[in-house]
């Protein structure tokens, strides 16, 4: 079984990848971040989560903001609070501490791996103070950029968006990078169907994941006019429990951070006609959609 920290903003999807990451690897930790909603939040959210499990992994709370400007959230698709009008859960669990860089250094080990789910400033503070981290890690599955069209912007996804500085330092850093951006996680989808079958299990698991779906599916249909929403985060879990299921290609990925039009775009050097750059990057383009599903399904009790 695979040993993971999850770096995570929750955020819905990230909710339902902390329930998938639980099932089927070794969490030994979670650090939070701003994005999705405040940092406040995403803790608070990521607390509720261990409760709703019933596990003791610790939660620490890291960067507040970006490394550079305002911090940025996306209440539009996540509500003020990142879980929308899902029910909340009473507990009484707190942070292990507030000090998540301190935690993703001192937890270091080759067998495990960062999944970062969120914006990537607490990795790229952890780099910053010791830029050898990346060579006491397993690797960093991420979930954020896109080889084709972005979400906060026209070319951005959102957690790069987010904090680009601090994505840049992250590909930088020689680190092994596997990326499942937009152009993977939008093949992976869920619907009123999925929903039903969530609610009809009858477990705490899933009747918070049906809440989720039932959420984000309105707030899709007002954005888009579809009663579907894309897993993003959880293909980062299985990109390290089930690489199987996810189809890669190295490419050689940079992070725009001045452009105008393109602050937050994810460059993959995609040529083939010319010789690319150094690949820096395993970029995800294809996910075994039912056989991924069938994984999340499982883990969230349905």
């Amino acid at each position: 079984m695979k040993r993971m920290i999850i770096d995570c903003d929750p955020g819905h999807d990230d909710a339902i990848a902390l329930i998938l990451a639980h099932r089927v690897a070794d969490v030994v930790g979670i650090t939070t971040v701003s994005g999705n909603a405040p940092l406040s939040a995403t803790t608070e959210n990521a607390l509720m989560l261990t409760a709703l499990l019933e596990v003791d992994t610790p939660v620490h709370a890291g960067a507040a903001g970006p490394l550079v400007g305002e911090p940025v959230h996306a209440a539009m698709v996540h509500g003020e609070s990142g879980l929308g009008t899902v029910d909340r859960i009473p507990h009484s669990r707190h942070v292990a501490s507030d000090d998540a860089v301190g935690y993703l250094l001192d937890a270091a080990a080759e067998d495990i791996w960062i999944v970062a789910i969120g914006p990537l400033t607490n990795l790229a503070h952890a780099i910053e103070r010791d830029p050898t981290w990346t060579e006491r890690i397993a690797g960093i599955a991420i979930m954020g950029g896109s080889a084709g069209v972005g979400n906060a912007t026209p070319v951005a996804e959102f957690n790069i968006y987010a904090d680009p500085e601090a994505a840049a330092r992250v590909f930088e850093s020689g680190v092994e990078v596997v990326m499942c951006g937009l152009n993977l996680t939008h093949q992976f989808l869920t619907d009123d169907g999925i929903a039903e079958r969530l609610r009809a299990a009858d477990v705490p698991t899933a009747r918070f994941a049906a809440q989720i779906c039932d959420d984000i599916h309105g707030r899709m249909e007002s954005l888009t006019g579809r009663r579907t929403a894309a897993l993003h985060d959880p293909c980062a879990v299985l990109a390290v429990t089930h690489p199987d299921l996810i189809e890669t290609e190295a490419r050689a990925v940079s992070v725009e951070v001045d452009g105008t039009l393109t602050r937050g775009m994810t460059v993959v050097d995609q040529r083939i006609t010319r010789r690319p750059n150094a690949p820096n990057a395993l970029v995800g383009y294809g996910i075994d959609a039912e056989k991924g599903m069938a994984q999340v399904l499982d883990a969230l009790g349905a």
